[in-house]
């Protein structure tokens, strides 16, 4: 758990972080941080169970040896122990996922409508039944993704819209991981940041801190 300010004891609104196959990595815990200097109280599960895998080959590894009933339990329990902290324990939090952190992030949002307000979705995708869904979506996706294929991206945004969502859907002229520097080659700071501030403006209206306003 990251407060915001100096505060051990400070609250605010809540952001889940789901980190993507490469682990709880340095620049996840440093994008919690980012996150608290916002005003959020911020919650990363350590969804991989400590491991750090080094290569594309490695993450590919390990995340099929994932127990997907164990992240499950995993990703709803932290996201109750989060919002008992925030501000408005009673009330929803919103969730940001990278790669497998944000197809997480969209079951979580439709298994528990009631406990998330806003999803943030770094080139991820899920492809179950939405109608539950209540939460604000906004997607960040590759155009030159090795790992997500066109048809799911068309496919996830397609569903969105037949469940009642409008998602807020963004392309970058980049590759699968540009927001991550784990990624290594993949990694494009200037897509990241673009990216960065978009999601920073979605998740404004549910910030103590930014307010109501546009980012300026």
């Amino acid at each position: 758990m990251v407060r915001p300010g100096d505060d051990a004891d400070g609250t605010g609104a809540g952001v889940l972080v789901l980190h993507s196959w490469w682990g709880l990595t340095g620049d996840v815990k440093e994008v919690c941080h980012r996150l608290a200097d916002l005003g959020f109280v911020v919650c990363a599960p350590d969804l991989s169970a400590g491991l750090l895998p080094e290569t594309t080959a490695e993450a590919e590894f390990e995340l099929a040896r994932v127990d997907p009933n164990r992240v499950a339990d995993l990703v709803l329990s932290s996201a109750v122990a989060l919002r008992s902290i925030t501000d408005e324990p009673s009330g929803p939090v919103s969730v940001l996922g990278f790669g497998m952190g944000a197809s997480w992030a969209l079951w979580a949002a439709t298994r528990q409508p009631e406990t998330f307000v806003r999803v943030v979705a770094y080139y991820g995708t899920q492809s179950i039944d939405f109608s539950d869904l209540t939460a604000a979506v906004q997607c960040h996706f590759a155009d030159r993704d090795e790992v997500v294929r066109p048809e799911e991206v068309i496919e996830l945004t397609a569903s969105l819209f037949e469940s009642g969502r409008e998602p807020e859907i963004w392309n970058y002229d980049a590759r699968h991981g540009f927001a991550e520097p784990a990624s290594a080659d993949a990694y494009d700071p200037d897509a990241a940041a673009l990216a960065w501030s978009r999601t920073v403006s979605f998740l404004e209206p549910h910030s103590p801190v930014l307010g109501e306003g546009p980012v300026v």
